[in-house]
């Protein structure tokens, strides 16, 4: 028996790779042949998740988090000119920080910055991972960094997304998680839309703007970034289809199985294309939210 392993991040506990060892670990006590695919749909993980398949040297650069304290920043380099970038790794809900966690004043300026260093390094194009981000400031500080150093080149962008929350619903969707009360969600939302009038042109009709709290709607409109299904990028990236092809059952993982995992997270994505494969899910919780999806 072949058992296709595909789990993403446990947040903040377990990585996808040491999720993908514990289980393959008891795959293999019992017998059974494990392949271990760590993935992840675009949030915290995907640099890791796509470091061997792209054949990554990474590369760490001077940064700020998302209160312009300095930190050290990271992307992934391929021989052929590609660089990941990791949104959560400056610019994250997790990065640490001593001082007061506002809501209202993090912006993404610090991943600005690595974007704008991976293009001095030679990236032709350059792939965000967005999710996870601590940030609601529509992308301007990213904007704005990269505007200060210069801009990108030749380098395209690519962002990608777990999300199809539009540019001026990002307050309203994720700022409560990221600390913001509604009064602070009011004022994020008025910024947003004051910000969409000011960008080359208008991401607030566009599906999954918003993510990030609109960064990518941001590089969308001043970039021309393409906007990708994280998820679909990565599966695609780490050959999963190919390795589904021979397996005779898969198991995927993730911190907590509830109703948002049903939109355009990596199980969903994961279930969708193994409809003809059993698949079991390690999860950490379980959400009341949640619903059948097989």
């Amino acid at each position: 028996m072949r058992v296709l392993i595909a789990p993403d991040s446990f947040k903040g506990t377990y990585s996808a790779a040491e999720v993908a060892e514990a289980i393959a670990t008891g795959v293999e006590s019992s017998g059974r042949q494990a392949v271990r695919m760590p993935v992840a749909d675009g949030g915290e993980g995907t640099l890791e998740a796509l470091t061997g398949p792209l054949g990554l040297e990474l590369v760490e650069v001077p940064a700020v988090n998302p209160w312009r304290a300095p930190c050290t920043g990271v992307f992934g380099l391929s021989a052929d000119g590609i660089a990941v970038v990791e949104l959560a790794t400056v610019s994250g809900i997790t990065t640490p920080h001593q001082g007061v966690r506002d809501p209202v004043t993090a912006d993404t300026y610090g991943t600005g910055l690595v974007m704008a260093a991976a293009a001095r390094r030679g990236a032709q194009r350059i792939i965000v991972a967005a999710g996870g981000s601590a940030t609601t400031d529509g992308g301007f500080g990213a904007i704005a960094a990269i505007e200060d150093a210069g801009g990108l080149g030749a380098a395209t962008v690519t962002v990608l997304t777990d999300v199809t929350t539009r540019y001026t619903d990002a307050a309203r969707v994720f700022g409560p998680q990221k600390g913001a009360d509604p009064a602070a969600v009011d004022c994020l939302t008025r910024r947003l839309d004051r910000a969409a009038a000011q960008l080359p042109r208008d991401p607030r009709p566009v599906d999954g703007t918003g993510a990030a709290g609109g960064f990518s709607g941001g590089m969308w409109a001043r970039f021309d970034a393409e906007l990708r299904s994280g998820a679909e990028f990565v599966l695609d990236t780490v050959g999963f289809d190919a390795a589904l092809a021979t397996a005779d059952l898969v198991v995927v993982g993730e911190g907590r199985l509830d109703g948002q995992s049903r939109a355009g997270k990596i199980v969903s994505v994961i279930l969708a294309r193994s409809a003809a494969v059993p698949v079991v899910a390690v999860v950490g919780s379980v959400g009341d939210d949640r619903h059948s999806e097989r």
